[in-house]
């Protein structure tokens, strides 16, 4: 034993503590790894069913290693779905804010029907004949502008957006005004 002991030493020596100086001296680099290699006559002779019934336990215990991995992904996996999900205190909050904006639509519906001054369907289509009778004359004195404006533009030396300029007149395009449809 002694003897195997002193073996093992020089061999750590020289595997340790030599070869990386040589091998950093021959290559210029320092990556190299450790080798270690035991002695097989310090154990016995191993039988064909010995060497099957171990092949057979490192086959059970792979099967077993890769269930628990399995048990592992999903169990991260539900963990990973708990911790994004509302907690029982953030889900409380949440519908304490929920129910204070529903009370206030709520109030805001009651104060809307509640209302006196609802608008009568006679109102509602006086008001939309006002407007359409606007429309109308804002359309018909637009016409009448444009053609007094292309009547003077027709012995006017300069173009038209110089006299609009001249005159101070300022167009629905200049002020970015669209005319409703009727």
């Amino acid at each position: 034993m002694i003897c195997f002991e002193l073996r093992v030493v020089k061999i750590y020596h020289i595997v340790v503590k030599i070869a990386p100086k040589q091998l950093k001296e021959l290559t210029g680099k320092s990556n190299y790894q450790n080798i270690f290699d035991c002695l097989q006559a310090q154990f016995g002779e191993v039988s064909e069913a010995d060497l099957k019934a171990i092949d057979s336990r490192i086959s059970d215990l792979s099967t077993q290693v890769q269930a628990i991995s399995q048990g592992c992904r999903q169990l991260d996996a539900e963990l990973k779905e708990l911790n994004s999900s509302l907690t029982t205190e953030e889900m409380m909050s949440e519908i304490q804010e929920l129910k204070a904006e529903c009370s206030g639509y709520r109030e805001r519906l009651e104060k809307i029907k509640s209302a006196t001054n609802h608008v009568t369907p006679e109102q509602k289509e006086m008001v939309y004949k006002e407007r359409h009778l606007y429309v109308k004359e804002w359309k018909k004195r637009k016409r009448l502008a444009s053609d007094m404006m292309g009547s003077i533009l027709e012995g006017y030396p300069k173009t038209k957006k110089q006299f609009l300029e001249e005159v101070g007149v300022e167009t629905d395009e200049d002020c970015k005004v669209t005319m409703p449809s009727t």
